[in-house]
């Protein structure tokens, strides 16, 4: 199957581009196909005929966004439905990746593919619309929400975390829980997921659920570092934009894709990471 593939150089990015390896790839990032650029994608897509099209570009910046909203909502919303109208008008597939930041962070169990989003951040309401677009544009698309996304090759809490184990100890929040990812184990259920006509909105993220104060003590665990972890309040580490205190996804679908759990998603980054990292 011909793919074409936008974020090429991102986390997901990259780990797609090995996960994908039996399929003709197309990998584009955003020197070389702008997505917020109407001509520029429909002579693309069209020039490029692919059957599928994963959008993996995306603003991710969370704090950023709440000053940048106008570069954070043409990424976020007006990328993805310009390729949700060019891959309808030849035909083609759109796997668009969200986030769980979608979701307000109220109650204490696992958000559902059917739970009704309510973002809190300029971040999560510009992904909202772009999911919203994909839906309203191309009835063949997959919406994969995920989140707390790391890889070997990219920028992320874990690295962060890394870096700051040279001190003694470390403070790190305990009040904000989500599902954190390895973008190898995600890139892996896409595979997967790309293989079937099961449409929609699709939530994949490694099992289980942690805080980041848990996150970060089983990091350390797995590399054997000493560094003392000391749980805080979002209060003590304020920031310009608003997270949810709950974002850990669940799944309602019949036959979910289950991706492993996410101290094992540790282990397989830990396994690979660069020593420079």
């Amino acid at each position: 199957m011909k793919i074409l593939l936008t974020g090429c150089h991102g986390q997901l990015g990259q780990a797609l581009k090995t996960a994908l390896t039996r399929h003709e790839l197309v990998c584009l990032d955003v020197d070389d196909l702008d997505i917020t650029d109407t001509l520029a994608v429909e002579q693309r897509i069209n020039a490029e005929k692919p059957a599928l099209v994963i959008n993996a570009a995306a603003y991710t910046r969370v704090d950023d966004a709440e000053s940048d909203s106008k570069q954070a909502w043409q990424v976020n919303e007006t990328g993805p439905r310009l390729l949700a109208e060019a891959t309808r008008d030849i035909g083609a597939v759109l796997l668009h990746v969200s986030t769980d930041y979608v979701f307000d962070g109220s109650g204490d169990r696992p958000w559902l593919e059917s739970d009704t989003p309510n973002p809190l951040s300029v971040y999560g309401k510009s992904k909202l619309a772009g999911e919203r677009a994909v839906q309203q544009t191309n009835p063949k698309h997959f919406i994969v929400r995920t989140a707390w996304l790391y890889h070997a090759s990219g920028e992320n809490f874990l690295r962060t975390m890394y870096h700051l184990s040279e001190r003694a100890e470390v403070n790190v929040v305990d009040d904000q829980h989500g599902s954190p990812t390895n973008a190898d184990d995600l890139a892996e259920a896409i595979a997967q997921l790309i293989e079937t006509q099961d449409y929609g909105i699709h939530h994949l993220v490694n099992a289980g659920a942690a805080s980041w104060y848990e996150l970060t003590c089983e990091f350390y665990r797995q590399l054997d570092i000493k560094t003392k972890v000391i749980p805080v309040t979002s209060d003590q580490f304020p920031r310009p934009a608003p997270r949810p205190a709950n974002s850990v996804l669940g799944s309602e679908r019949q036959s979910p894709i289950v991706l492993p759990d996410w101290e094992a998603g540790v282990g397989r980054l830990v396994q690979v990471m660069p020593k420079d990292w």
